[in-house]
């Protein structure tokens, strides 16, 4: 059976990760505050709690006492330890999303509660944008330079095939500003956020077409309050679920209904018509 390709060089992103600067973890710091401000709203103590990401320190920090553990293939998680499973920040680098929210599931005991928070589609849609147009213009071509991150729609789908139960997924976006594209890169490299892709193009980005990337972004995307400087887009998406247990609540069998529509409407009733044969001339 051919296996589909990698979506990550995983020893590239080892090495990235490992260039990582504290004061670079910003959306980390805001995902971390987000979720810990969720649970307040759930009327529950968590006391084995399990966090997967790619920066340990900064959530082993946010979540005292939590087992962390890397975002590998093969997640190092005890089936049924967890009443509560955070994936931080690492979704997008997975070669199988729904299979690292499926092992996570398997990690929770029956009714635990699963949170994750990734980068979202709209994530550096700008740098997106010039790096296409500047490539195209000089190179007659693309290579992969940003990772593909997922739309809000299909990261909620992903939650019920991992078979969690009451999904949820919602979305933050964050506008931050830069000197330059230069600037941004170095801070998306202070992040260990650099070119990972397995299909990346491994020689260095040429020097013209980094250039005009950055003359096209300055012009397109200037921040509003001050020309001098770009801006750049980052979104949050959070998915939560729970380990289905007997006690949650179940949608009803159709038809097995006790009311009528027309009687909580306090409406007349009536019957549609088939319109099914009509013809159009």
């Amino acid at each position: 059976m051919t296996q589909p390709p990698r979506l990550t060089d995983r020893a590239q992103l080892a090495r990235n990760r490992a260039r990582i600067r504290d004061e670079a973890l910003f959306l980390h710091e805001i995902a971390a505050d987000q979720l810990q401000e969720r649970l307040k709203e759930v009327n529950r103590s968590f006391t084995d709690v399990a966090v997967v990401t790619g920066a340990p320190a900064l959530w082993a920090a946010r979540f005292p006492g939590a087992r962390v553990v890397a975002d590998n293939d093969r997640l190092d998680l005890p089936q049924g330890a967890h009443d509560l499973v955070i994936h931080a920040m690492a979704l997008h680098w997975a070669d199988d999303p729904v299979g690292q929210m499926v092992q996570c599931r398997r990690a929770l005991r029956p009714d635990g509660l699963f949170l994750g928070v990734t980068p979202g589609g709209q994530t550096l849609s700008e740098l997106r944008i010039a790096l296409a147009q500047a490539e195209t213009s000089l190179r007659g071509g693309l290579a992969p330079r940003v990772a593909p991150m997922a739309e809000i729609r299909d990261l909620g789908g992903l939650i019920q095939r991992a078979g969690l139960a009451q999904p949820v997924a919602d979305s933050d976006s964050y506008t931050v500003t830069y000197r330059d594209l230069p600037a941004l890169m170095r801070e998306l490299r202070a992040m260990g956020e650099g070119n990972a892709l397995a299909t990346r193009d491994r020689r260095p980005l040429r020097r013209a077409v980094l250039d005009e990337a950055a003359r096209l972004h300055a012009q397109s995307f200037p921040d509003p309050d001050d020309p001098d400087r770009i801006r750049a887009t980052f979104e949050l998406i959070y998915l939560s679920g729970w380990a289905p247990h007997e006690s949650q609540q179940k949608p009803l069998r159709p038809g097995s209904a006790q009311a009528r529509l027309a009687e909580a409407l306090d409406t007349a009733e009536g019957t549609l018509r088939d319109d099914s044969s009509r013809r159009d001339d």
